[in-house]
């Protein structure tokens, strides 16, 4: 696989989702080169640590949800000096991975059991959708918690809010805490919303929205996402290998 190889797929694989959202904003490359990749490297997060891993492990080509982000004073220019002294190709794809059918939403809720999704994650007149799936059988708000602890590897915050068993589901993965979000989860009659960050404003609308909020991290409620499209690359193209580099839990 090259550079050239990999656009044509992310375009296939993608479609109208690379015209809607902005190149560079949302998706894009650092540091391309131009060169055989036979070792692919993936996460959610692009970081010195992240490159780190990579390079122990010789890997070309990082591919991850988020760019470095700018207003982490300096760690996205170590990230490119990182890539360029080790040789190392990037890319990032964000909002359209969040919107795609196999993407960051779609992905979780599949990893936590739902029968079906109901409701696309996507964006209307610059607005944010959320997901939604739905369970054949209700389940216990601990059952939930449970898969979702289970599945991210990681201890999430869980505020019960409601008494009701749990069938209609409803995620943002990510930073989705804006209370429009668990309003629209509220408004489609979800009996408990998911996402990748709070703020006091979330924890506060949803006990009085009476809406159950379940919370775990930003970065591995979005890796699903990432694992998703590396496995379609892996498919297009089966002289790859694929090393996922693993990132702490630390939020």
């Amino acid at each position: 696989m090259n550079l050239t190889a990999f656009n044509d797929f992310i375009k296939s694989t993608f479609g109208n989702l690379v015209e809607q959202f902005k190149e560079n904003d949302e998706y894009g490359y650092n540091n391309p080169r131009s060169q055989d990749i036979i070792q692919v490297g993936f996460t959610t997060n692009l970081t010195p640590d992240v490159i780190r891993k990579a390079v122990d492990n010789k890997v070309q080509f990082i591919i991850t949800h988020h760019d470095a982000w700018d207003f982490l004073y300096e760690v996205r220019e170590q990230c490119m000096q990182d890539l360029i002294d080790n040789e190392i190709s990037h890319f990032y794809i964000h909002l359209p991975l969040d919107c795609a059918e196999f993407g960051t939403c779609n992905s979780l809720l599949h990893e936590i059991g739902i029968s079906k999704i109901t409701q696309q994650t996507h964006y209307e007149d610059n607005h944010e959708i959320i997901g939604i799936g739905d369970y054949n059988e209700p389940i216990a708000f601990e059952e939930l918690v449970d898969r979702i602890s289970n599945a991210l590897a990681e201890d999430v915050k869980a505020w019960k809010n409601s008494n009701t068993t749990i069938k209609k589901v409803g995620v943002v993965t990510g930073a989705g805490n804006s209370t429009d979000l668990i309003r629209q989860a509220k408004e489609a009659e979800c009996d408990v919303y998911i996402t990748g960050e709070k703020s006091l404003y979330s924890v506060q609308y949803a006990k009085f929205a009476g809406i159950n909020l379940i919370v775990g991290s930003h970065t591995f409620t979005e890796i699903f996402g990432v694992k998703s499209l590396v496995e379609r690359l892996k498919a297009a193209f089966n002289e790859i290998e694929t090393i996922y580099l693993e990132e702490e839990h630390v939020e």
